[in-house]
């Protein structure tokens, strides 16, 4: 098992981690324990020693599970991180309860990596008034947890903010060769390196998109080697930067987790060639995209409702990935239709406070074209 050293913190890793998110269900939508179980065994006796849960996977259910399974292995054997979910935390009493609450569900006396979870720069200036962060500091001073950091999922700047504002022990971003320009992104890798803070990397296979390519593209890692997976590339496109330290897989089968293991166990940075690959599937994808909508929301909110960056982020995703499937379940959502294109009445309040300069009321139009015409093939399928 490729594992990597956290120069900063003196502790190794794997390379690997089992992110514990999007473990396998029941027809009821429960963690079916079983199969779940003998994934994370498999993973932890092939030499994974990191393993990530929250308070919020699946609907709570994922720390009490994770902290059942790993209660049959020696405390010092593994890394256990999880983390405080900053939307449910409105003053230091709650952070305290849910933290000890976390203890008891995970059956530990101590978290090894604990995250202020999901940050943007709003949230994280909250949890400062709050008094959060030294709160965190109190708890490390007293054993209860090792290492304090944060996991983000918003704009370069506002992850710029966040990580010079204290000494973090780590950091997580989402990062794959997809993504190189969106959230942190490859700006704020190389800004955490230049900080000397190590990264943890989320949805390197961007919650399993890279796994399944349109032909076109797969081709070209058909060239390359026929027998690797999809997945397996983009695993190894994070792992080729040498100051990601862990790269978290979140497996929903056992065929995953063998899959993740035959790569990590053997694993191979990227050649010259292969790295040319990527880049041009990456760009491939970008290209396809309708718009620059970076979902900054600043053409937030629409005085009518329409929900402006989730529909273009629906429509970029259809347009990369040229598969409806992947957009169907959000699309058709009932409950999200009040936020659709045609809610929209062209009233222009938006167009002048978008950064991007995007025709909103055009693009909206496009979405509703586009996306209603892939709705209709696809029901004919």
């Amino acid at each position: 098992m490729e594992t990597r050293s956290f120069e900063k913190l003196g502790i190794t890793t794997s390379l690997l981690g089992f992110g514990a998110m999007r473990l396998p269900l029941t027809a009821e939508g429960a963690i079916d324990e079983k199969p779940a179980e003998e994934m994370i065994d498999l993973a932890i006796h092939s030499g994974v020693n990191y393993i990530d849960t929250a308070y919020p996977y699946h609907k709570g259910a994922s720390e009490p599970f994770v902290g059942r399974v790993l209660h049959k292995y020696p405390r010092k054997s593994f890394f256990l991180a999880s983390k405080l979910p900053n939307w449910l935390v409105n003053s230091l009493d709650d952070a305290k309860r849910i933290f000890n609450e976390q203890l008891q569900r995970l059956q530990v006396d101590h978290i090894d990596f604990y995250l202020l979870h999901s940050l943007d720069g709003k949230a994280y200036d909250k949890m400062v008034e709050l008094g959060i962060p030294s709160y965190l500091e109190e708890l490390k001073a007293s054993g209860k947890i090792r290492y304090i950091g944060f996991s983000f999922h918003s704009i370069y700047e506002d992850f710029a903010h966040i990580i010079r504002t204290r000494d973090w022990d780590f950091c997580q971003i989402q990062y794959n060769y997809l993504d190189t320009e969106e959230q942190a992104g490859i700006k704020g890798y190389l800004l955490a390196e230049k900080l000397g803070i190590p990264v943890i990397v989320m949805e390197p296979i961007k919650g399993g998109s890279l796994a399944t390519l349109p032909p076109d593209l797969q081709q070209h890692l058909d060239e390359l080697d026929s027998h690797a997976s999809p997945a397996s590339f983009a695993l190894r496109w994070v792992g080729s930067h040498p100051f990601v330290k862990v790269i978290l897989s979140g497996m929903s089968t056992l065929e995953q987790v063998a899959d993740n293991l035959r790569t990590f166990s053997d694993f191979k940075k990227l050649d010259e060639k292969e790295y040319r690959a990527l880049d041009t599937i990456g760009q491939t994808m970008r290209g396809r995209v309708g718009n620059g909508c970076t979902g900054c929301k600043y053409c937030m909110p629409c005085p009518f409702g329409v929900d402006i960056p989730g529909n273009f982020s629906l429509w970029n995703e259809y347009r990369m990935f040229q598969n409806y499937a992947m957009v169907k379940k959000q699309w058709e959502n009932p409950n999200g239709q009040d936020g659709r294109p045609p809610v929209c009445t062209e009233c222009g309040q938006c167009v002048p406070l978008c950064p991007q300069q995007i025709n909103i009321p055009e693009d909206l139009k496009k979405v509703q074209d586009e996306l209603s015409k892939a709705m209709a093939s696809h029901e004919h399928l």
